[in-house]
């Protein structure tokens, strides 16, 4: 994990998300864990609201744009920790996907640039198509 400060999110160089802007509220884990689940919230259950945060118009709208189940269609970012059994780990845990999703989502995907086969390649079909072909007129019953 690579975010010490808790005050502030670090996203980039020059963008951070305040903590306040982070709702995190602690629940009871599911799964495996023995007593300890059933005793202690150790489960991170964060929301982000993009439309209110103060992040750079950019970010919003590409977050907004952006493919993805932890997003609602009320640009809420909604993320379940429960990987961990310590409370910090999955509080460190939520935190940093949240970093990831927003950092995916800025990522620009190269535009495809549509490619033509080579000659030799279609050559090359070709000449395997004809021999197949060949081979299975050879495979026939002769007729005399």
């Amino acid at each position: 994990m690579t975010n010490f400060d808790p005050a502030v999110l670090k996203i980039s160089n020059q963008v951070v998300i305040p903590a306040n802007e982070i709702d995190m509220s602690f629940i009871r884990a599911q799964g495996a864990g023995g007593q300890n689940v059933n005793k202690v919230s150790t489960a991170v259950h964060l929301r982000f609201d993009i439309r209110a945060s103060s992040l750079p118009l950019v970010y919003k709208e590409k977050l907004l744009q952006f493919k993805d189940h932890h997003i609602t269609a009320e640009g809420i970012i909604i993320i379940k920790a429960q990987r961990f059994r310590s409370q910090d780990k999955n509080k460190e845990d939520a935190r940093q996907r949240l970093i990831d999703i927003i950092q995916k989502s800025m990522l620009t995907k190269k535009k495809r640039k549509p490619t033509k086969p080579t000659r030799g390649s279609q050559r090359r079909r070709m000449d395997s198509k004809s021999k197949q072909a060949k081979q299975k007129t050879l495979r026939r019953k002769v007729d005399y």
